[in-house]
């Protein structure tokens, strides 16, 4: 089984792509290859083997010798035939299941590189699908081409040898029924390729749309809705049944079809041998390997069109992942891209412009110098780009003028994984796996102890609670941490912060989901977690960075404010009437309309 990671980017072309894991391989491809090829090679030798023994038994002398020494030919190919299937079953399924898991590997590696905007666009169920899915097509094609196509193929090479020492007229006869039968199946099959496309993609969306409405479970319950999401998914499923049989009916009518065209050839082929005989021309043997030939190479024909089209189907279903995951990624490694080196974290956002892909501008020329050690407050309402700042800074996105520099570094010139590591980010929306607390704060920094892990969350406040939970550090916390209330993840979120020791912090509302009290301690704790690093906090409670070095207010991707917190109090604009509000709400008294922010040029307070 590898772990290793994915190197460079996966092929969009689905030839390119199976290709890529048949190269990774090829001794165990070749030599299965191999195993597959005598074991239908064997099992075409068995009918020749027959032909002997009948022929033997029907000599009028009754030679016993001959008839032991065809039987004996008989059973030594059937039981060859036997152990090169059996040897050919266990390297299949090494090298199947192998090969899955480096498939899902770096399947999941090369979608993990893409922008958060792309997965909130998709759903995440369905992405899972279709990297297990993929695993599993490719798994059916190598199957389907090792013991579904390579046998008939072999079968009808090795007949068609064999008929010539019959009647060569017979074997040409065959050669170009079969081929004209099986082309014309496949044909027929991949006119069919829309049914099964279209089935790909409804297997996907259903399975994408049921998984979204089980991890919404609260809301369907919460809003009463059980019965609207049985009858929606009732219609997405109806959908997907409904290109499924399509799909199905359309592989019936192929199946009709040969079942015709059996009827048809095995008819006459047998009609033939049998006037051979009658005229003294073949001998009961021939009579024998003809009519087990024919009906085999037929069967395999029909086998072989059938896989051919389970090839298309498959193939549509990796293609569809391709499409939809192998895209290139939106943000890139430069070639040669060295490592940060962070030394004090100071930032600057240098004539920065961005907008998203739907048109919405952020930022336009954008220039802000953040000192090293410096805690810097972001306000603003929503939608002013407060979010996309910090991440611009993340490089969760590059903006589309203008740079981001730490140190003197340009964000875009090192490698993303060295700046995520001098990063640690408390978010508003916390995002916990389904596994243990000690795991969840650990993801911070994996190599911890578990002393330095209970420090970090006696540093965050939330040590008391953990112990008083049944299993203590070893709780399980839930899908996304659901077992926990708001205010017992967002502590949980503090303290892996706290313990990747990273030199600069960004918050966004890391208080938001807190009471008053819990609010007070984690306050408290983050007094103690922002000594000696540069933080960034988004703020939509003021009091937040009340005591911070300095605010920035932003309005329309601009800097409209910019200055230390007890300056803008007093200066009758945006912050200090954002203030007043707020204060006005704490105390429930009558609230007068904010009014209109006055331009304000940017100035660094340090």
């Amino acid at each position: 089984m590898s772990a290793k990671l994915a190197e460079g980017t996966i092929p969009e072309s689905v030839t390119r792509f199976l290709l890529r894991y048949v190269a990774r391989r090829p001794a165990h491809f070749a030599v299965l290859l191999v195993l597959v090829l005598s074991a239908a090679t064997c099992a075409v030798l068995v009918q020749l083997a027959m032909k002997m023994l009948v022929d033997a038994m029907a000599i009028q002398d009754r030679v016993a010798a001959a008839v032991w020494s065809a039987l004996a030919v008989f059973v030594a190919l059937i039981a060859a035939e036997s152990v090169l299937w059996r040897a050919s079953g266990w390297l299949g399924s090494r090298i199947i299941v192998t090969t899955g898991v480096d498939i899902r590997l770096e399947l999941f590696h090369h979608l993990s590189g893409h922008p958060t905007g792309y997965f909130a666009d998709r759903f995440g169920g369905a992405l899972a699908n279709r990297i297990t899915g993929t695993a599993g097509n490719f798994g059916a094609l190598v199957s389907t081409g090792i013991w579904n196509i390579i046998p008939p193929c072999t079968d009808f090479v090795g007949a068609l040898i064999i008929f010539s020492g019959v009647d060569w007229r017979m074997s040409a006869v065959l050669a170009v029924f079969v081929m004209l039968v099986a082309g014309g199946l496949v044909l027929f099959g991949f006119k069919g390729r829309s049914y099964h496309q279209k089935y790909a993609e409804a297997a996907n969306s259903a399975n994408g749309e049921l998984v979204d409405s089980i991890a919404n479970i609260w809301a369907v319950k919460a809003f009463s809705a059980r019965s609207r999401e049985y009858q929606r998914l009732s219609n997405i499923l109806g959908r997907e049944a409904s290109a499924r049989r399509e799909s199905w009916l359309y592989l019936e009518k192929t199946r009709i079809l040969h079942d015709l065209c059996l009827w048809l050839l095995a008819g006459a082929m047998l009609a033939w041998i049998v006037h051979l005989w009658t005229v003294g021309k073949v001998t009961p043997g021939d009579v024998v390997l003809v009519s087990a030939l024919t009906f085999r190479i037929l069967h395999g024909s029909r086998d072989l069109a059938f896989a051919l089209i389970g090839t298309v189907q498959n193939i549509s279903f990796i293609g569809d992942t391709l499409r939809e995951i192998a895209r290139p990624h939106a943000v890139v490694d430069r070639p040669g891209a060295k490592p940060l080196s962070l030394r004090t974290g100071r930032l600057s956002f240098h004539d920065v412009s961005f907008g998203y892909p739907n048109g919405h501008h952020v930022f336009r020329h954008l220039n802000l110098d953040i000192p090293a050690g410096q805690k810097l407050g972001v306000v603003g309402v929503s939608g002013v780009g407060k979010s996309t700042l910090v991440a611009l800074l993340q490089r969760m996105h590059d903006p589309q003028n203008g740079w981001i520099s730490i140190d003197g570094q340009r964000i875009d010139a090192v490698t993303q994984e060295s700046l995520q590591e001098g990063i640690a980010v408390v978010p508003q929306d916390i995002s916990l796996f389904h596994r243990s607390i000690m795991e969840n704060i650990r993801y911070g920094r994996p190599n911890a102890t578990d002393e330095e892990v209970e420090a970090a969350a006696s540093a965050a406040c939330c040590d008391d609670f953990i112990r008083k939970l049944p299993t203590g550090y070893q709780t399980i916390v839930g899908d996304r941490g659901t077992k926990l209330s708001g205010g017992q993840r967002q502590r949980i979120a503090l303290a892996r912060a706290v313990l990747k020791r990273a030199p600069i912090l960004l918050l966004d509302e890391a208080t938001s989901a807190l009471d008053t009290e819990s609010e007070l301690q984690i306050r408290a704790a983050l007094v103690r977690l922002e000594k000696d690093r540069t933080v960034i906090a988004i703020a939509h409670r003021l009091s937040t960075v009340a005591d911070y070095d300095r605010v920035v207010v932003l309005r329309d991707g601009e800097i409209i404010e910019d200055g230390a917190p007890h300056e803008l109090r007093q200066s009758g604009g945006v912050f200090s009437a954002m203030w007043r509000l707020q204060v006005e709400l704490d105390e429930g008294e009558p609230t007068q309309p904010t009014p209109r922010a006055r331009r304000w040029e940017p100035r660094v307070v340090s």
